[in-house]
């Protein structure tokens, strides 16, 4: 396994240059970076909301544990915080997908258990990938049939910026 599909996020100090910072951290494995959106806070904490993208990654040497290690290393990097459950955090880097691996792991569930409700994440992700899949129930689905399915509300939250991340 060497692909993978991260998404990323921030509202907490220079969020543009915590997300730039996920892009550079990865280096050469970055094969695609999407847009950056504005999206409200998932989760029902009050906070101000977040940038998001989504970036995929491809590495011969990486599984998934691998791309976990690199994810929480760049928040740690970041000074991420884990105090409240979906609480405001400088950086939140998850593993979405792992080239379709399917896994209950505790310290990694693939894929992402709610990547699929999260047009935050979807969104993004059809920006870089069009044909993308997610496997849904054991179920695989076109990412654009799952955010179809989504609220409108859900998928309206989800609003573009003019934020560009450098590759």
């Amino acid at each position: 396994m060497t692909r993978a599909v991260l998404s990323i996020g921030s509202n907490v100090g220079d969020s543009v240059a915590h997300l730039q910072s996920v892009v550079d951290g990865l280096g050469s494995a970055v094969v695609a970076v999407s847009p950056v959106y504005s999206t409200a806070p998932w989760g029902g904490v009050e906070q101000q909301d977040f940038f998001n993208a989504v970036v995929v990654v491809d590495d011969p040497d990486a599984d998934s544990a691998e791309w976990l290690r690199r994810s929480q290393a760049l928040e740690e990097a970041a000074d991420r915080v884990r105090e409240l459950r979906w609480g405001p955090r400088s950086l939140d880097v998850d593993v979405v997908d792992c080239e379709g691996v399917v896994s209950s792991d505790p310290e990694l569930t693939l894929p992402h258990p709610r990547a699929h409700l999260r047009a935050f994440v979807l969104v993004p992700w059809l920006d870089v990938e069009p044909d993308a899949t997610l496997i849904v129930d054991g179920r695989k689905l076109s990412v654009t049939e799952i955010l179809d399915g989504l609220d409108r509300s859900e998928r309206e939250g989800v609003r573009t910026t003019d934020v560009v991340l450098a590759r």
